[in-house]
């Protein structure tokens, strides 16, 4: 045998050999995603009147584009949490009027995401509307984000009230120029909401709940915002007018990091 067959030979085994180990080793699994307790649902199927714009999903947030864990535009709550909000809605209705989300159940990886935007000081690209008169240094100390959110328990809801027929509200466009969430409602990016006085996710003094520099008309809204929540469960964060947490909560010391997405609640019953 000449000295090329000979290393031709060798070099086959050796090849047939490594394939037959890597052959062998197990195939490397993702791990399959969390889904959420039967005790959630998605809102939807429980209140469907309820409009839903959840702006976790988008580029239109302080952060900036869409937040980690916000797969669909859907809204998810424990099971009493949305029975709630359907009573609510329901009264709401009775006076022209319908309640719409911001944001429901927030996973874990999403509070994540904003402790990393956070710690970015470089990035404030969405300042000027968001948090305009706070340095953004400043967030965690003054109480605007925290490691962990009540909406990771599932049974806490951003949302506001339109008046109904609701108006059609545009798209934001990546990269518009920005209004401060202060500003007037005639001003700030267009809502259909009620003027309550900020934008939603204001990160400002003015979004405490009664805050003394809001018109009449605004603290009105803001009242009834609040009086018809609380009358089905729900206590206000008098630091946030949006921001809503259902008593008794269902998972009071469980922070949840399935994503927010359809399957999540996939055949869960809505009551």
């Amino acid at each position: 045998m000449t000295r090329l067959a000979c290393a031709v030979r060798v070099l086959t085994a050796a090849a047939a050999a490594l394939l037959c180990t890597t052959s062998a080793a197990p195939a490397a699994r993702a791990a399959p995603e969390p889904k959420a307790p039967r005790e959630f649902v998605a809102l939807r199927t429980v209140a469907p009147t309820i409009i839903q714009e959840m702006r976790y999903t988008t580029d239109h947030n302080f952060v900036g584009e869409p937040v980690d864990g916000y797969r669909q535009p859907v809204c998810i709550l424990t099971r009493p949490a949305a029975q709630a909000l359907r009573q609510a809605q329901s009264r709401l209705l009775r006076r022209g009027y319908s309640l719409k989300v911001y944001d429901c159940y927030r996973p874990q990886r999403a509070v994540d995401h904003f402790v990393r935007w956070a710690e970015d000081l470089d990035d404030e690209a969405m300042k000027r509307e968001f948090y305009p008169r706070v340095d953004k240094s400043r967030l965690f100390a003054d109480g605007y984000l925290a490691q962990r959110s009540g909406h990771s328990r599932g049974s806490t809801v951003d949302l506001t009230i339109v008046q109904l027929p609701a108006q059609r509200t545009r798209p934001y466009v990546h990269g518009e120029a920005l209004v401060p969430c202060t500003a007037p409602q005639t001003a700030r990016f267009p809502d259909n909401s009620l003027d309550m006085g900020t934008g939603f996710d204001c990160f400002d003094t003015r979004s405490h709940t009664d805050d003394p520099g809001i018109t009449a008309e605004q603290r009105a809204n803001r009242d009834l915002l609040r009086s018809t929540l609380a009358s089905v469960g729900f206590a206000n964060l008098p630091e946030e007018w949006w921001h809503f947490t259902y008593r008794p909560e269902p998972f009071p010391g469980t922070h949840f990091d399935f994503p927010v997405a359809v399957r999540s609640v996939a055949g869960h019953r809505p009551g």
